[in-house]
């Protein structure tokens, strides 16, 4: 079957699945009642805390497997967050209607055959769709093929035909577990102690899948634990139950069964490992490649002068050049070094090999320290010169006090995202202005760093040179080093200017550098750390999917929503902007998490459960309070948005841990503890409403699109979209407030 046949027959499948769907959901038959899974049963709380327990367990489930598996979503995590959003809120919003099980089992139908099967030409499909999309990105992608002879928006079109349908899927997913939650919550005799376990059970189910990610187990265990608590879920209504987790035990099955030996494949907190052998003509195994998430990543080489020397083929040119020994004669004597981003251990072996020092390796992905500790010849973890933390390479160094001879920058390339709540990538605050100055600040008056990075763009190569520029004042020293396995790429040296005049005083090192000329670049800073995107803007891809994702939500919620479903107008604008608005609020305290604490999943994870635990304070003190007069919470808002702005982060880089945490919490996340407040008055004053919680996670996926603004402007400048947001959503409750009060008193007149 050509690619082209295959390409368009996904796409075509797609469609129809989601045209059966749609018309299943836009037909007006359905009666004006709840249709629960659970109809006929009076309410439980055990039902809500578990269906929303298998709802947020199932997105963050989502979220990493289709980012995982198909490549362009690591680049672009929020197009399967919004999807998610835009489906719960969906459903909320039709939880008087009747469920269609369906509406679950076929998507996950779908997504289980494209991803799950390792059949002729459909990873073909797959890479073909990153291909076209990340052509038009404006963003260095790794591992990016070959494209059509197209332009970007015909590229960008073609993309489209298969994006569409995903999406939809996605979409539809999600609807029935909205349904099913917003029919809970309006059927609950307390809306305050519904929502609370509501909440609850969302924390539970982003808590159980992060600890699910921590024992590094697979796909085919999170659909046996999905299917688990359907089973609890759904025990007394047998046809539901073998529908939906008959779906969750198929795609277990079938991913089991597609498992091989070779290549073998792990599944850390962060990404998707692939570990494979790499062999000579005799078969002789000469290396293992590594690869994240179908991009090619790092391999384990044996470098020791004994291999080497029975291996004479495998490795081009003097072996002291060779790429990890490069370092080494520019400091060849150091009696400590710093190793960011260690990976499998490459550089940690070259520096036990080269020096005498100790050695403090630093890497963020626990599974690849392991897999380096249990398949590197060289075994160089397992020395006692070694020590290993596994950190964030920016929360090490922002909060190392230790001072080292030698600082290497060790290819640090995360390729992927590393929360479901942002789209920025992990390794984007290491390459920043503020992280290069914090790194000088851990070199000893004669130290040296040498930032080793594969820069397959002119304007990477610019922007790296201008960011070391920025911190230390010079130019730092380039040097381009390959070998025959392809491993090297540039060394950027920087240090003071009498250090890199020592190295310039030897003439057989001087001519080794590279003598490139200055571009102008967007540097990358903490506020606009987008280091892979070549210039300030949000870039055609990131315009044209969400123009496309807007007119499909668009024409998904015309066909969906009655007519006359739902709230009035106003409350629907003020639950729209209430979601938006928090959305870019936790975004935003997300992304200053990670530099205060490091982007880590224990980070992430404690951050989400904690703003998860400000609304659940948010409830009680409604709950105990009663209402209160809502300037006071606005009020608040805007005074800690505005003490957000203002205030610089590197103030609460304290040296205790605990106040530092405190102080954070304190200033960053207190908004969320008022803007709940406010979420919880208005979710009272509808009674409970599924449809508000339905237009409330619709606000979500508006302000999941807005995010993307920081592209352009940096992400300081979301802090002021938020305010807007949050005024536009009081402006709202005013006018229905008023109204309503008119309302009243004219029927107190007519009566």
């Amino acid at each position: 079957m050509g690619a082209n046949t295959l390409f368009f027959g996904v796409a075509a499948a797609g469609y129809l699945v989601c045209g059966y769907l749609l018309w299943m959901y836009s037909s007006r038959k359905d009666p004006d009642s709840f249709g629960s899974f659970l109809s006929g049963e009076a309410f439980g709380y055990r039902e809500l805390l578990l269906i929303s327990i298998l709802g947020l367990f199932f997105e963050m489930l989502m979220i990493r497997w289709i980012s995982s598996e198909i490549q362009i979503f690591a680049y672009f995590k929020n197009f399967v967050l919004i999807a998610c959003f835009l489906g719960f809120g969906l459903g909320c919003s039709q939880c008087r209607r009747k469920i269609h099980p369906v509406a679950f089992i076929a998507p996950m139908g779908f997504f289980t055959l494209l991803l799950g099967t390792r059949l002729a030409g459909i990873h073909a499909v797959v890479g073909r769709l990153t291909n076209l999309i990340g052509s038009t990105s404006q963003i260095q992608i790794w591992n990016l093929g070959p494209t059509e002879t197209l332009t970007h928006v015909q590229n960008l079109l073609l993309a489209s035909t298969c994006i569409v349908p995903l999406f939809a899927l996605l979409v539809f997913m999600f609807i029935p577990i909205g349904q099913q939650v917003g029919s809970l919550l309006e059927r609950a005799p307390r809306g305050v102690t519904g929502y609370t376990v509501n909440v609850i059970g969302s924390l539970i189910g982003i808590l159980l899948y992060t600890a699910l990610c921590f024992f590094y187990q697979p796909p085919a265990v999170w659909f046996l634990v999905a299917a688990l608590f359907a089973t609890i879920l759904f025990l007394k209504r047998r046809r539901v139950l073998l529908m939906l987790v008959g779906a969750c035990l198929f795609t277990a099955a079938l991913l089991t069964l597609m498992r091989t030996e070779e290549p073998r494949v792990f599944w850390s907190p962060y990404q998707k490992l692939t570990l494979s052998s790499e062999k000579d003509a005799s078969g002789e195994v000469t290396a293992l490649s590594l690869t994240t998430n179908g991009a090619w990543y790092q391999m384990i080489l044996n470098l020791s002068p004994a291999y080497l020397n029975s291996h004479p083929a495998l490795f081009i040119g003097d072996p002291s050049w060779q790429a990890y020994n490069v370092p080494y004669h520019f400091s060849p004597n150091p009696k400590s070094v710093l190793v960011l981003g260690s990976g499998m251990g490459n550089d940690v072996a070259a520096v036990l090999r080269n020096t005498s020092a100790d050695v403090t390796a630093v890497e963020i992905d626990p599974l690849i320290l392991e897999l380096g500790q249990h398949y590197h010849p060289e075994h160089p973890y397992q020395s006692s010169r070694v020590h290993i933390v596994n950190n964030d390479a920016r929360s090490y160094i922002q909060n190392s006090h230790e001072k080292f001879d030698l600082l290497l920058f060790s290819l640090l390339d995360s390729h992927t995202t590393a929360s479901s709540y942002s789209n920025i990538r992990i390794d984007n605050y290491v390459y920043t202005v503020e992280a290069m100055q914090r790194s000088r600040q851990l070199l000893k008056p004669n130290g040296l760093m040498v930032v080793k990075f594969l820069a397959m763009e002119p304007w990477i190569a610019a922007r790296l040179r201008g960011v070391l520029r920025e911190a230390f004042q010079n130019d730092a020293l380039e040097l381009t080093a390959y070998q025959g396995s392809g491993i090297g790429g540039n060394f950027y040296f920087a240090g003071s200017d009498q250090v890199l005049q020592g190295i310039l005083s030897n003439p057989e090192s001087a001519a080794r550098f590279n003598h490139p000329a200055k571009t102008p670049v967007d540097l990358t800073t903490d506020d606009w750390p987008y280091f892979y995107q070549k210039e300030r803007g949000v870039p055609v891809a990131v315009v044209g999917m969400s123009v496309v994702l807007l007119l499909l939500s668009f024409v998904l919620v015309k066909k969906i929503v009655r007519p006359d479903a739902g709230l009035p107008g106003p409350w629907r604008v003020h639950f729209l902007f209430l979601g938006a608005g928090f959305m870019l609020l936790e975004a935003q305290i997300i992304s200053k998490m990670a530099l205060l604490f490091g982007t880590t999943w224990v980070v992430n994870s404690i951050v989400v459960s904690g703003l998860l635990l400000l609304i659940v304070c948010a409830n009680l003190i409604y709950g105990t309070v009663g209402e209160m007069p809502v300037t006071i919470p606005y009020a608040a808002i805007f005074a800690a948005i505005v003490l957000t702005y203002l205030l610089p982060l590197r103030l609460m880089f304290f040296p205790q841990i605990a106040a530092r945490i405190a102080i954070a919490s304190l200033v960053l996340c207190l908004p969320v503890l008022f803007a709940s407040m406010v979420f919880i008055r208005s979710f009272a004053q509808v009674k409970f409403a599924g449809d508000a919680l339905g237009w409330n996670l619709l606000g979500a996926v508006l302000g999941g699109m807005l995010e993307t603004i920081s592209q352009a402007t940096g992400l300081k400048a979301l802090l002021i979209l938020t305010a807007v947001l949050y005024l536009a959503s009081w402006v709202a409750l005013a006018r229905t407030e008023r109204s309503n009060r008119q309302r009243a008193v004219l029927a107190a007149v007519e009566a």
